[in-house]
C-alpha cells in the first residue's frame, strides 16, 4: 500500500530547523528529568511513597464504579490497579498512614456493598521515601542502560557507528521529548511512565531501522551519487511504509484508550505521542545526522590530505642558499 507515490520531499534540506525544533524540545525534556530527579514532579506512590492496600472482593467489581465510590468520599488522590479478572483490586495512596486508611476503606466499601459484595483487606503495605527513591534511580538507569545497548546493537548490525549513534540520538530524543510533555501536562511520574518510554524507545528503535535498511542498500548501489541525495531518496521511498505502520499502531492505541481502562490512559497517550514523535525523529533526526557524520568525516580526511601534500611540497623543494 502506497499513500504517497513518487514521493520527491526534500527532508535533508529542513534538517536545520527540525534540528533546532527537536533541541527546545529535548532541553525541555532534560528540565523535566532533572525536576523529575529532585522530586519536583506529580510523583506516583512508586517513586514519592506512600500506602498500598490490596482488597478482595467474592465478584468482580467495575473500577470506574470503585473510583467514584472513593471520590465521593474525598479519596480523589488514589492510583486503582485491577489484578486480573479475580475481583480483586490494589489502591494506592501518597499518605503514609497505614491504620487510618484501611479503616476507612473497610467503612467505605461496607456502607457501599454491605451484603451484595462481600470483601476482604488481603494486604498492607507502606511505601517509604527511601524506596521511591531507589526506585526512581533504578528507572533512570534502566532507561539510560537500554539506549546504550541499542547502540551498541545497531552498531554492530550496521558495522558502522555512524549508524548507532544516529539511533541513540534518535531514542533518546523520543523519550526526552515525550517526558518534557507528560511533565509539562503535569501528569503522574510512575513505573508505568517508564515502562512505556522503554516500550516506546523499542519502537522508535524499529521505525529508525527501517529507514536505515533502506540507506545501506542505497549506498551500497548509488555508490556515484551524492550522500546526501541517497539518504533524501531513501527516506521518500520508505515514506509510505513509515506512515502506514503508524497509523497502523495509532489506530490500535485510540482503541484501547477509548475501551480500556483508566490505569492504561496514560500508557496509551505516551505510546501515541511516541509514534507520532518517533516517526517524525527517523526521518528529521536519525537519518540526517548520518549526512552531519559523513560532512564531518569529509573535512578531517581534506584537512589530512591537505596537511600531507604541504608535508610533500616541503620535503621536494630545492634547499635555500
Amino acid at each position: 500500500m502506497e499513500l504517497i507515490k513518487n514521493s520527491k520531499i526534500d527532508f535533508v534540506g529542513k534538517r536545520y530547523i527540525a534540528f533546532a525544533i527537536s533541541g527546545v524540545l529535548s532541553l525541555l525534556g532534560i528540565i523535566a528529568i532533572i525536576q523529575i530527579g529532585l522530586g519536583y514532579a506529580n510523583m506516583g506512590v512508586d517513586f514519592a511513597g506512600g500506602t498500598l492496600v490490596e482488597v478482595g472482593f467474592d465478584k468482580p467489581v467495575n473500577m470506574a464504579e470503585i473510583r467514584g465510590i472513593l471520590s465521593a468520599k474525598g479519596m480523589n488522590d488514589v492510583e486503582l490497579q485491577e489484578v486480573g479478572d479475580t475481583g480483586r483490586i490494589l489502591i494506592r495512596t501518597r499518605k503514609s498512614d497505614i491504620g487510618n486508611l484501611t479503616a476507612k476503606i473497610s467503612t467505605i466499601f461496607k456502607e457501599r456493598f454491605k451484603t451484595d459484595n462481600s470483601f476482604k483487606i488481603e494486604r498492607t503495605e507502606e511505601v517509604g521515601p527511601k524506596i521511591g527513591t531507589e526506585l526512581k534511580e533504578k528507572a533512570l538507569w534502566a532507561i539510560f542502560w537500554a539506549i546504550i545497548a541499542l547502540t551498541v546493537y545497531i552498531t554492530f548490525r550496521f558495522k558502522q557507528p555512524r549508524f548507532g549513534i544516529g539511533a541513540a540520538v534518535a531514542t533518546l530524543h523520543d523519550v526526552l521529548v515525550v517526558t518534557g510533555i507528560f511533565w509539562v501536562c503535569n501528569r503522574e511520574i510512575n513505573l508505568l511512565l517508564i515502562t512505556a518510554l522503554l516500550t516506546l524507545a523499542g519502537y522508535s528503535l524499529t521505525d529508525t531501522v527501517v529507514v536505515f535498511d533502506r540507506i545501506r542498500e542505497n549506498l551500497k548501489l548509488r555508490r556515484k551519487e551524492a550522500y546526501d541525495v541517497i539518504i533524501n531518496s531513501s527516506i521518500n521511498e520508505i515514506l509510505s511504509r513509515t506512515i502506514v505502520t503508524s497509523i497502523t499502531v495509532l489506530i490500535v492505541l485510540i482503541a484501547l484508550l477509548v475501551k480500556g481502562s483508566q490505569v492504561t490512559t496514560d500508557f496509551c497517550w505516551i505510546l501515541i505521542f511516541g509514534v507520532i514523535i518517533g516517526t517524525y525523529s527517523s526521518i528529521f533526526i536519525a537519518s540526517p545526522i548520518l549526512i552531519e557524520w559523513n560532512s564531518l568525516m569529509m573535512k578531517k580526511s581534506s584537512k589530512v590530505v591537505t596537511a600531507s601534500e604541504k608535508i610533500g611540497r616541503q620535503s621536494t623543494a630545492p634547499p635555500s642558499r
